[in-house]
């Protein structure tokens, strides 16, 4: 199998890497490249820049706003967004609930919000995660019951990214309580966040940030026409969308980019006499992660010439695990090795002491993420599906077991 680009693929590389080198803003570059974190303001400036070039969501249908692009084109954009470094197009929207809606929603809901989606005019937030409903969603318990023309939903959601922002919550709701499995009797439902009874509470995490949310609902009603395909069919949507994120946590070009970053870094910083970059036994390191990122990249080279292949069959590819499972742990390893560059730069802050503020701060100014986004990261390995279902995925679906 010949994974090289082509010459009109290395073209196209050449023009998303320009486009983006031109039209991503100063500011928001800056942010990223030292790893922090963007504010809602620029993640919906960048996106509306990429919808104006018909770029924010290139893997969708044609006919809903895409591209046209084959996988390998697709692939392409992606690891030169992630490389550059720029944020992606809101997730929870492009990547997540926007497929759902046009492979399973109707006409009406496609046509109301793929556009507004694209355009970022709506912040979506996912709706899936519940105490004690994790890894094992099945085990979700928020009720939805048929009144009329309305959902009545009860129950609470958690780790609720960025519903702060939310206008809208796409949700797992359990229509059948009865239902024979626990995978059945779920419904797949579109809820506005300003709907009478819910209830957002944020929840400081490790890294003293706020990004995840607790969601509470008390009697919403929802109109059953956001309702997205089938009730009680909702399970299976979900396993449609939680596969295109798995895919998308390979992240290798944000790796990429981290790895360049330290080497620069790891340039500047001394090991005793020596730049650190000099030591054997980070050189031993840094070149174990990069073996790891090689062979995870010509993996999904793979899967991306697979599905080229194939067609699109609407079906996630089952090797996506085996991409979560790699990409979660090297974009771990790739946190790792930041902290033995900032090396005592990493020391916690003071109380109240938010990162990049110059009071009481010790070290170079790049130092002050390493911590934070360190202990941040270990979540990577859970969400999307913890890495041991990931596992219990390979062993039914790849190996038969």
């Amino acid at each position: 199998m010949d994974l090289a680009f082509t010459p009109e693929e290395i073209a196209f590389r050449d023009e998303v890497r320009t486009f983006f080198r031109e039209a991503l803003p100063a500011d928001i570059h800056r942010k990223m490249t030292e790893g922090r974190s963007v504010e809602k303001d620029d993640i919906v400036t960048w996106q509306r820049i990429l919808n104006a070039k018909g770029w924010a969501v290139p893997h969708w249908p044609v006919e809903y706003g895409g591209t046209g692009w084959g996988p390998m084109k697709q692939y392409i954009f992606v690891e030169e967004l992630q490389r550059t470094p720029a944020p992606s197009p809101l997730q929870f929207g492009v990547y997540m609930v926007g497929p759902v809606i046009y492979t399973f929603g109707n006409e009406r809901q496609k046509a109301h919000f793929l556009p507004r989606i694209a355009n970022i005019d709506d912040w979506w937030c996912q709706g899936f995660s519940e105490p004690g409903a994790g890894s094992d969603l099945a085990s979700l318990r928020t009720s939805s019951k048929r009144d009329g023309d309305h959902y009545v939903v009860n129950g609470q959601k958690t780790w609720t990214t960025l519903a702060q922002y939310a206008d809208w919550i796409f949700c797992l709701v359990r229509t059948d309580p009865d239902a024979p499995k626990r995978q059945q009797g779920i419904s797949f439902l579109l809820i506005d966040m300003k709907t009478p009874g819910i209830t957002v509470r944020p929840i400081q995490t490790i890294d003293g940030g706020v990004e995840v949310n607790e969601v509470f609902f008390d009697d919403v009603r929802v109109p059953v026409e956001n309702l997205v395909g089938e009730e009680n069919r909702g399970w299976d949507y979900a396993k449609f969308l939680l596969g295109n994120e798995r895919t998308n946590i390979a992240r290798v070009g944000v790796s990429k980019q981290r790895l360049e970053r330290i080497r620069q870094l790891a340039a500047q910083v001394s090991d005793g006499d020596r730049p650190l970059i000099e030591a054997p036994w980070f050189r031993e390191k840094l070149a174990a992660a990069e073996i790891e990122l090689k062979a995870l990249e010509m993996t999904q080279l793979r899967v991306v010439a697979a599905d080229a292949k194939r067609g699109n069959t609407g079906k996630p590819d089952p090797a996506s695990s085996i991409l979560k499972i790699k990409g979660s742990q090297i974009q771990q390893a790739t946190t790792e090795l930041m902290m033995d560059v900032v090396g005592p730069f990493a020391l916690p802050f003071g109380d109240g002491l938010e990162a990049g503020s110059n009071e009481m701060q010790v070290g170079p100014d790049w130092a002050d993420t390493a911590a934070p986004t360190y202990f941040n990261w270990r979540k990577v390995s859970i969400y999307g599906g913890s890495n041991e279902i990931q596992k219990n995925i390979i062993v039914k679906a790849i190996l038969g077991l």
